[in-house]
């Protein structure tokens, strides 16, 4: 063997044996005790330590300071315990006090008891009994803790673990957080202290002084108090309650935003708002709809429905106020309108039908599209209509169209159009049916007259001052008043270019006769896919096959019955593990014996 390869071996083998007396983990040091008892009957394993008058005791681990009044330290398992004014440090990020502390240097596993605190940058935990794993650089506690964080609020729960890389909590069972403005209660908290973001899962409230919250999947940050909700989430607003399949919130805007399949109730006023996306401001007592709005006016006797391109609903819950406008539409099963905008005043039972101000060419003249009512076999229109209501009785009371008011109705056998036209009209109802019309200056008409057999008489085309309409047990008995001329003709002398006023348009084509018609005009809707908050995935558990890994590795260094490095384990880990070990032990296989050798 040459020289120079000798050299080689010495500097491999001296290099390795460098190497492993590198890798093997550091003991246990006591770096100051003021007093060093030796008990004979324990053995040279274990020696007790106690503090002196100037200092207390101070142990070092691998980038963990421990100070205590006592301590006893078990050498060949090296594990100690840690008695009286307890504090354990882990650099600048974790500092923790107690009453008592478990460590062990092998599997780096600390138990701590007695009032303890563990205090980290943005939070302090205090609770009866912790698991801190070194590790996994990860707490846990089973017997109810408290978290205190300045700007969230305090937090409690049964059951926590604190995830020291990402500075997260996990909250489980019984977890409420208190904070001055509101209160969360959960099954699930993800708390991270660093943002004050918080993830909750399963059946989750918030409740402040004027609002409330639930979802069973929610986002709220603790910071600047917005939240995101996604699983059968609803808001609570002072009688008003908001549902959706994604709710948005921001408590100092007094603002909620909720997107697809929502439903705004209100108690109050028995109404009920639908859409896909809405606008709630609570401190202007307004709620702002599209995307197929339907306002709902609910009636022990007939529910009105108002439909348009936007919804607007404002004032206090005493006097609310339905703003509905780009081609709305309105339905009952006695009546329906249409119109570019309608105004719904719930307290006076005032509904207007506002003038639209859009053109169609249909033929030689252009026709203005105005508001349209249409009550039984009446079509009403004109530049805008009043409708009002009874509201004690939840009933029609009367019509009001103002300026070019025109009547049509077909008649009952042939195929031609009774009509009357005017500057006004005033319509009275009784038990919603329309039963008395006026039309008031320039009024004219052409009506189809018949007898009791129903055979027509002639066409009467008159002008007047005023016309009055009465409609009892199917017949139309019709008054001129201060009449200014007027003849009745034989249908046969009556030409059919003379048979409808100029402005005529029937527009029975557009009349709603049922809710669903409300939604005739709408393109196809497209709703966005909700995104945002994934699915809960549970993790591994604390107690996990790496920790039991562990403790196997100490317990084989451990001659006491008792193992240290497992003794604080929960029973219900310790039956887990005991279970673990009695599979892994029975039915083994007896060793191969090889006779060969």
């Amino acid at each position: 063997m040459n020289l120079v390869f000798r050299y080689i071996l010495l500097f491999s083998c001296c290099f390795s044996t460098l190497l492993s007396y590198s890798q093997q983990p550091k003991k246990i040091r006591i770096e100051y005790s003021g007093f060093t008892v030796k008990d004979s009957l324990k053995g040279d394993n274990i020696t007790t330590f106690v503090r002196s008058d100037q200092a207390q005791i101070h142990v070092v681990h691998e980038g963990i300071d421990m100070w205590c009044d006592k301590a006893i330290y078990y050498q060949d398992e090296d594990f100690i315990e840690a008695f009286s004014d307890v504090v354990l440090k882990q650099g600048d990020t974790i500092n923790m006090t107690s009453k008592y502390v478990e460590y062990s240097g092998i599997t780096k596993m600390a138990f701590a008891a007695g009032d303890v605190v563990l205090t980290e940058p943005q939070s302090v935990l205090t609770t009866d009994t912790l698991y801190f794993d070194r590790t996994k650089q990860e707490a846990y506690y089973r017997t109810k803790g408290k978290v205190v964080r300045d700007s969230s609020g305090t937090i409690t729960s049964q059951v926590g673990r604190y995830y020291m890389d990402s500075s997260k909590y996990r909250f489980l069972k019984d977890v409420v957080l208190v904070n001055p403005e509101y209160t969360l209660n959960t099954n699930q908290l993800d708390f991270y202290s660093e943002t004050g973001h918080s993830y909750m899962y399963g059946p989750s409230t918030i409740v402040g002084d004027s609002s409330k919250i639930y979802c069973e999947r929610g986002f709220y940050n603790t910071n600047n108090d917005t939240g995101y909700f996604i699983k059968n989430s609803k808001i609570n607003y002072n009688n008003r309650e908001v549902v959706g399949d994604s709710l948005y919130f921001d408590r100092n805007r007094s603002f909620a935003s909720a997107t697809n399949n929502i439903v705004v109730t209100d108690t109050i006023n028995k109404s009920i708002i639908k859409g896909h996306y809405a606008e709630v401001f609570r401190a202007q007592d307004s709620v702002f709809i599209t995307k197929r709005a339907l306002a709902i006016t609910v009636q022990e006797k007939d529910s009105v429905y108002i439909h348009a391109d936007t919804l607007m609903i404002t004032g206090q819950p005493e006097h609310r106020i339905t703003r509905a406008f780009y081609n709305a539409k309105m339905y009952k099963s006695d009546m329906s309108g249409k119109a570019d905008s309608i105004h719904a005043d719930h307290k006076t039972g005032l509904t207007q039908l506002i003038n639209l101000d859009r053109f169609s060419s249909g033929d030689a003249y252009s026709i203005k599209r105005r508001p349209i009512m249409w009550n039984l076999g009446n079509q009403m229109t004109g530049d805008s209509i009043h409708l009002i209501s009874n509201v004690e009785k939840e009933e029609l009371d009367s019509l009001k169209v103002f300026n070019n008011a025109f009547l049509i109705s077909k008649d009952t056998i042939g195929g031609g159009f009774n009509q009357i036209k005017g500057q006004r009209l005033i319509g009275l109802f009784e038990n919603n049916e329309l039963y008395n019309i006026d039309i008031i200056k320039n009024a004219e008409i052409i009506f189809y007259s018949r007898n009791d057999e129903d055979s027509l008489i002639g066409i009467n085309k008159s002008k007047s001052g005023k016309i009055n309409m009465k409609f009892d047990e199917g017949y139309k008995i019709v008054t001129l008043i201060n009449q200014v001329d007027g003849e009745i003709y034989p249908e046969s002398r009556f030409p059919e270019n003379a048979r409808k006023f100029r402005g005529f348009d029937w527009r029975e084509e557009e009349r709603p006769n049922s809710v669903e018609d409300l939604f005739s005009d709408d393109p196809p809707l497209e709703l966005p896919v909700i995104k945002g908050l994934d699915e809960y995935i549970p993790e591994e558990e604390f107690f996990d096959e790496a920790l039991f890994d562990r403790i196997d590795t100490a317990r084989e260094k451990d001659k006491d019955d008792v193992n240290k490095a497992s003794r604080n384990l929960p029973e219900s880990v310790k039956e887990v593990k005991k279970k673990r070990d009695a599979v892994k032990n029975q039915n083994l296989p007896k060793p191969l014996i090889n006779k060969g050798n």
